[in-house]
């Protein structure tokens, strides 16, 4: 049978799950906030900032709607507890262009009808600005040749490879590719 909780356990419950002040970098501006330990990086950007363009999909890491970019990385914000981002640079959808200057991605994404209904759009988008840095820097996916550094252009073997963390339950697949390969031509021409 449960027991009622007394009003005296409050405070220890509070103890449990304790703010902390968080600084860091959102899309390019110095950001702080006060956050419960607990909090994923997701939900304090939605909740807490009103970013929604970082989007909720599964909560589990397992679908990439949710991807942004810390430190120039890709990561799965519902998996990651806001504190952890405490000193490091975070860009979301929001903080990679705007609609007069979008970036390449975005206008690729545009150009090659990249998208159906949007919802795994944000999470797709930084993933491919990760990709491309990857690619610059020469970085080895599951399925390069050898498991070597990366030379010459990506095939669409490795796109979607590195692409894989990221779902698309409409089936935007072909064209997601092509929006990313026009930005890796583009970059190369």
């Amino acid at each position: 049978m449960d027991q009622p909780v007394s009003p005296a356990a409050a405070p220890a419950a509070e103890a449990i799950s304790p703010h902390c002040r968080l600084s860091f970098e959102l899309n390019g501006q110095p950001q702080t906030l006060d956050v419960e330990a607990r909090v994923t990086l997701l939900d304090a950007l939605r909740e807490q900032l009103k970013l929604t363009g970082t989007k909720k999909g599964c909560d589990r890491g397992q679908c990439g709607a949710c991807t942004v970019l810390v430190d120039g990385r890709r990561i799965n914000s519902c998996l990651t507890l806001a504190v952890m981002c405490e000193g490091s640079q975070v860009t979301t959808v929001e903080g990679l262009g705007t609609p007069e200057a979008l970036h390449p991605v975005q206008a690729a994404f545009i150009e090659q009808d990249a998208f159906q209904c949007g919802y795994c759009t944000p999470g797709q988008i930084c993933s491919a600005v990760a990709l491309l840095d990857e690619a610059k820097a020469g970085c080895a996916s599951a399925v390069t040749p050898g498991l070597c550094r990366v030379e010459g252009p990506l095939s669409d073997a490795e796109i979607r490879e590195r692409m894989s963390g990221n779902l698309c339950r409409c089936g935007a697949y072909p064209n997601i590719v092509r929006a990313v390969r026009q930005v890796l031509d583009s970059d190369r021409g």
